[in-house]
């Protein structure tokens, strides 16, 4: 049955190879079940819904791509994609939580829509390169500050708007050791360093006595609280285009960057360099993106993790399917989640904020017409606490400076489009 569901032989693997290589990917992303609910119940959302909400629509999301497109791809809420849920969407801008599901829901929607028919290509490679890695890295700085300021070492300043804060008390020391501890050994190639770092943490502050243990496995909490709350006729609101269109381009890129990038590992592009089954593997990541929105989660998308299990020898949907059953079985580990603290998922956040900064050595610096809008749209998303700003002001940048610089050649349709559908945006409607 599994071979003639996953072509086992044909891919050159064993049961054993996709088991093992499962195992892998499931070790490297499984903070994803901790970090996630953490994020997300700043918004005032039930902890244990949403860590419920994780786990479920990584479960979906990976097995669509492992049954369906035969892919060892695993998929899980985006980390970046839930922070701009939280602190922009409904901490700055002030939606209700119920409301950015629905863009959530509607992003993915569109998604499936442009993959249905083929458009997906031409979106991404009609958008400039120097903006795809000033988008990846500006995530990644997004993510620095949050995991800064949860660890306190962030705070604000009346007089400079940030400044450094206690640097000698328990929790920021905490912090610092996780994320060295992470760093190292990631570098050392060890399996699962992200989570061994978070357990250590919080392994830590339970010796303090600064976190009290609840128990180590139960029942799965209710789904109730999140169920179904979404909100699609407040999503469909015109101050959410910008929104939604910040949920859909970043899981757009985030999505093709992890399928090929992953397929170059693995070998899996045929002889002309393109992925087969392209279409079913686009579709199983809108599909999860919806399924997540529904349960109520933020946007569930490829992960570039799993090219730890590709490396350990993963060719198939079987790899996904190890990973999904992985993650149903953390459903019973809500009392562990619950315990831990905002200072031991801070180190976890930095340290993929440094993955994603590693973008910025792709740029052609030597290009100002290229690095200049890149270089704003990546601060931009820190300083304006928004994705969606920092897109915007990132598409504005680049349009209006290659006209004045008379490099119209450089210049498409879609990137002139998106570039005066943001400044009517920010001329007409409130930019918070």
């Amino acid at each position: 049955m599994l071979e003639r569901l996953f072509q086992l032989q044909a891919h050159g693997t064993t049961v054993r190879k996709e088991v093992i290589a499962g195992f892998t990917t499931f070790l490297t992303m499984a903070y994803i079940i901790v970090v996630n609910p953490s994020i997300l119940s700043a918004t005032g959302m039930d902890f244990g819904a949403v860590f419920v909400a994780t786990c479920l629509a990584a479960t979906i999301g990976t097995l669509i791509m492992g049954l369906w497109a035969n892919y060892p791809i695993a998929l899980a809420p985006g980390m970046g994609l839930n922070a701009f849920f939280s602190f922009t969407v409904v901490g700055s801008m002030g939606y209700s939580w119920q409301v950015a599901l629905g863009a959530v829901f509607i992003s993915g929607f569109i998604f499936f829509l442009l993959s249905l028919f083929k458009v997906r290509e031409w979106i991404i490679n009609s958008i400039p390169l120097s903006l795809r890695f000033g988008i990846s890295a500006g995530i990644g700085f997004f993510l620095a500050l949050i995991a800064l300021k949860n660890a306190g070492i962030v705070i604000d300043h009346p007089a400079t708007l940030v400044g450094l804060g206690d640097v000698k008390v328990a929790e920021s020391l905490l912090f610092f050791g996780g994320f060295v501890l992470i760093c190292a050994l990631s570098f050392r190639h060890i399996t699962g360093a992200v989570m061994i770092g978070i357990i250590a943490v919080t392994a830590a502050a339970m010796a303090l006595g600064m976190v009290e243990y609840d128990g180590f496995v139960s029942a799965p909490p209710s789904l109730a609280p999140t169920f179904m709350q979404l909100d699609l006729a407040g999503a469909l609101n015109v101050g959410m285009i910008s929104v939604i269109f910040a949920f859909l381009f970043v899981d757009l890129f985030d999505t093709s960057g992890t399928l090929i990038g992953a397929a170059q590992r693995g070998g899996l592009l045929d002889k002309n360099g393109k992925l087969p089954r392209l279409d079913r593997a686009l579709m199983s990541d809108s599909v999860a993106t919806m399924s997540g929105a529904a349960l109520g989660t933020s946007t569930t998308t490829s992960y570039i993790e799993s090219t730890a299990g590709i490396t350990a020898g993963g060719r198939t949907g079987l790899t996904a399917v190890v990973v999904a059953a992985l993650f149903m079985a953390c459903l019973l580990l809500s009392p562990i989640a619950s315990i831990i603290p905002a200072y031991a998922t801070a180190p976890a956040l930095l340290y993929v904020a440094v993955l994603m900064a590693s973008g910025l050595k792709l740029i052609d610096w030597d290009d100002v017409t290229e690095a200049a809008p890149a270089v704003v749209t990546a601060l931009m998303m820190p300083l304006t606490f928004s994705i969606a700003n920092g897109i915007a002001l990132g598409f504005i940048t680049y349009a209006i400076l290659k006209a004045l610089s008379g490099r119209w050649s450089d210049l498409n349709a879609s990137v002139v489009i998106i570039a005066i559908v943001f400044i009517l945006k920010f001329t007409f409607l409130d930019v918070a």
